[in-house]
């Protein structure tokens, strides 16, 4: 497959003026976002709960950091163009205006509205999930089944230890929350056309989508839930509060539903960690980035220890969140690229 950066010199080089004017690609994509949306009023509907967004972290907060890294990788950008013939601030200036038109930005800007619709839209699902009976543990069982018996993180317990490893596997488990809004701006800044951009950003959409959906066909809360005994040895970390933190969030949420800050946050199927990362890893190879995504094969399997070794997911969890992420890709390019489509 020929690099997607190849097409217009660099990710980083000769600035191109994008073609996007009298162009519909996008339509697809805001399609999905209003389907989406429709399932999730509906799901609303029958649960009678509202929508919520918790403090604004759901919606404002995140598309508020979006932006911000948007402007910030728009004048790096920017910067790193102005460079090849010497650079000054006005040169800069220019390689930034030349480059981000009016098209340009709009694209950009909606394409961010519709990620997060449909991200709001998945954490309300997500939540409204707490209402359906849970099958940890079926769950148990089958990693049980999977190792012969043994538990894959006492395994992994025995393996690593359990004093210092709890903190390092915390820090790769939290790295997460700061690689996903990196990893999907970049592609709209450094991408050489729009609509390429779009292509990680509609994939990612339908992560979240086929996630929740996973989340529906087993509904579950995690291995430190169900068999807290596994993980009582392991030195205390943020996400030992975290995870308490959400399960009183899931119990006021079933006790009270119509209470105002209700809101769960908890689920185990499928791991959208690992499913996130490794559609970084198809992406960065989509877009030629070979030693990029070398380097990201060693990051996905850390995130899959780490999701286990912590008792956030069972090994089928990051099992389905491969799974997830393969055909996420995969309806992405088709969303930006229908068959018969011209490529423009």
């Amino acid at each position: 497959m020929t690099p997607i950066v190849s097409q217009a010199g660099s990710a980083t080089g000769t600035t191109v003026r994008p073609r996007v004017q009298g162009s519909r690609w996008w339509v697809p994509t805001w399609a999905v976002v209003v389907v989406f949306g429709a399932v999730a009023l509906w799901r609303s509907r029958q649960v009678d709960v509202p929508f919520r967004d918790p403090d604004g972290r759901v919606f404002m907060s995140r598309i508020a950091l979006s932006l911000g890294i948007l402007v910030v990788l728009m004048v790096l950008d920017g910067v790193v163009r102005a460079r090849r013939g010497g650079w000054s601030l006005r040169r800069t200036r220019e390689a930034i205006s030349t480059r981000w038109t009016r098209d340009r930005v709009l694209l950009a800007v909606t394409g961010l509205l519709a990620y997060h619709l449909v991200y709001a839209s998945y954490r309300n699902l997500k939540s409204w999930n707490a209402f359906r009976t849970q099958h940890d543990d079926a769950l148990v069982d089958s990693d049980r089944w999977l190792f012969f018996g043994h538990s894959p993180a006492v395994l992994l317990h025995d393996l690593f230890g359990r004093d210092v490893a709890p903190h390092v596997f915390r820090a790769i488990y939290e790295s997460f929350s700061v690689m996903v809004p990196i990893s999907f701006v970049a592609a709209l800044v450094l991408a050489p056309r729009m609509r390429e951009g779009y292509v990680f950003l509609t994939s990612a959409m339908w992560v979240w989508i086929l996630g929740v959906a996973s989340y529906y066909l087993i509904p579950a809360i995690g291995p430190f839930d169900a068999v807290p005994q596994e993980f009582a040895g392991l030195d205390r970390t943020s996400v030992t509060a975290t995870q308490a933190t959400y399960m009183a969030e899931r119990s006021e949420l079933l006790l009270d539903p119509g209470a105002a800050g209700s809101f769960a946050s908890i689920g185990a199927f499928a791991s959208l960690h690992t499913g996130f990362t490794f559609l970084v890893l198809l992406m960065l190879r989509y877009y030629g980035l070979r030693r990029a995504a070398n380097l990201m094969v060693l990051y996905l399997v850390a995130v899959m220890v780490s999701t286990i070794y912590l008792g956030w997911h069972y090994v089928l969890d990051d099992v389905a969140g491969l799974a997830i992420a393969w055909a996420a890709v995969r309806l992405g390019r088709l969303t930006v690229h229908p068959p018969g489509r011209s490529a423009a």
